[in-house]
């Protein structure tokens, strides 16, 4: 039924609601605008959810009682509240939460949504994030939509019929943008040190930030690359323009780039939009080991942001405080080493805080959350070089670590792996 406004849509809701939020860049924004005005008049409802854009307005403590947040990944819009204990964090791979919700382990009252305009057929479309949000409309007793005629129309998983919906408004307002971030003479490098390690025919996992853009930057003269990734952002666009990006190496879903998200730029949003050459589907399919390893030569490169001398790898949290979360990165870490030809890659400046910190330390900060394990990791590169960590023993893994941390936090490093672990560590 269509209706006037988002707080009509979200008149459904009852106290002790469980409500699913479409996450990243498509996130219902004017609805969860809604949902905090309406949440006052409720009691103990739960709102569910990866990062999701502006979204502060639920972080207000008089929503204490009404609305509290569970975040399975943690964002700007949400750090705060989790980190002061309005809000909740759950570690969980990404692959796993649609099974969380098609099981029943985790039920579902309501979801929320927002997708294109209805095309001749009824159909909308989830537009540029699918991610979890497929599974949920599939087991959710009421559906809230924000039909959004500006949201690109998106092939692969991502339909949903009118009929199906139970409440909606329609209102149209821009995507939210994300600007390429700036670069360094740091991600350059790390971004070249990285490019070295690609060869023609890999099929890429790289998320959105200075060093995936950095590292897509140098892949010009490659041949015959592939895309298979959770999200992709704007540094794929020359390379699809100039054939460098082709998937046509693919065992899976040859010729097409598969991704769950999308976020980024205007043009990005374009690119997509109405696209077959783009194949939007459920995260729990993205993210499957079992499906990523098919393809051969997959290349996963993530971040991180603390890595210890034996390999432990921290991308969740700052010490006890959570940053972001578990996402992705195990799923085509472990994924990518299955594949024939695989490899992964933990990239990651040597520093922080303007060089007074190394990101390369004997032992994680207390708290700190291992993200890939020690067993799983194989390249880490700084802007200083490349660590090969595959089939090393913790010697060898803390001298090629110590190696490509910042040369002024080197002897330091060497004696604390002595001090800590036991290990001679020659530098």
């Amino acid at each position: 039924m269509r209706v006037a406004n988002a707080e009509q849509a979200l008149e459904i809701l009852s106290d002790d609601d469980v409500i699913w939020c479409q996450s990243m860049a498509a996130t219902p924004y004017k609805l969860l605008q809604g949902l905090a005005e309406v949440a006052l008049q409720r009691r103990n409802m739960t709102l569910l959810q990866l990062h999701t854009e502006h979204s502060e307005v639920l972080s207000d403590p008089a929503l204490q009682g009404h609305l509290r947040q569970r975040a399975f990944f943690v964002g700007k819009s949400t750090r705060s509240a989790v980190n002061e204990g309005l809000a909740d964090y759950v570690p969980i791979f990404l692959s796993e939460i649609p099974k969380l919700f098609r099981s029943g382990e985790q039920p579902l009252d309501a979801v929320l949504i927002q997708v294109s305009a209805p095309d001749a057929h009824g159909n909308c479309s989830l537009g540029i994030s699918v991610e979890a949000t497929r599974a949920a409309l599939q087991v959710a007793k009421k559906v809230i939509a924000w039909v959004n005629p500006m949201m690109p129309r998106t092939h692969g998983d991502s339909f949903i019929h009118v009929g199906q919906i139970d409440r909606y408004f329609e209102e149209a307002a821009p995507m939210p943008i994300h600007e390429r971030p700036a670069q360094s003479k740091i991600t350059t490098r790390i971004g070249e040190r990285v490019a070295e390690l690609i060869d023609d025919g890999d099929c890429l996992q790289m998320g959105i930030g200075a060093i995936p853009d950095a590292t897509l930057a140098c892949l010009g003269h490659h041949k015959d690359l592939g895309i298979h990734t959770e999200m992709f952002s704007d540094g794929v666009l020359p390379l699809v323009a100039s054939g460098v990006i082709n998937n046509s190496r693919k065992r899976k879903h040859r010729g097409r780039i598969v991704t769950t998200f999308a976020m980024g730029s205007q043009q990005l949003y374009d690119f997509v939009d109405d696209n077959p050459q783009c194949a939007f589907l459920d995260v729990e399919y993205t993210n499957d080991t079992s499906v990523i390893r098919q393809n051969k030569q997959v290349m996963a490169i993530n971040s991180a942001l603390q890595v210890d001398v034996t390999g432990q790898v921290c991308a969740d949290s700052i010490g006890t405080k959570v940053y972001s979360g578990v996402g992705g990165q195990m799923d085509f870490v472990r994924g990518a080493s299955l594949s024939e030809g695989g490899r992964s890659v933990i990239a990651l400046p040597a520093t922080a805080c303007g060089g007074k910190v190394s990101r390369i330390t004997s032992l994680l900060a207390p708290g700190a959350g291992v993200v890939t394990t020690r067993a799983h990791v194989h390249y880490v590169v700084t802007e200083y070089g490349v660590a090969n960590l595959r089939a090393k023993s913790l010697t060898e893994r803390a001298t090629a670590l110590i190696h490509i941390a910042a040369p002024q936090f080197r002897e330091q490093l060497a004696r604390e792996a002595r001090d800590d672990w036991g290990l001679q560590v020659h530098i």
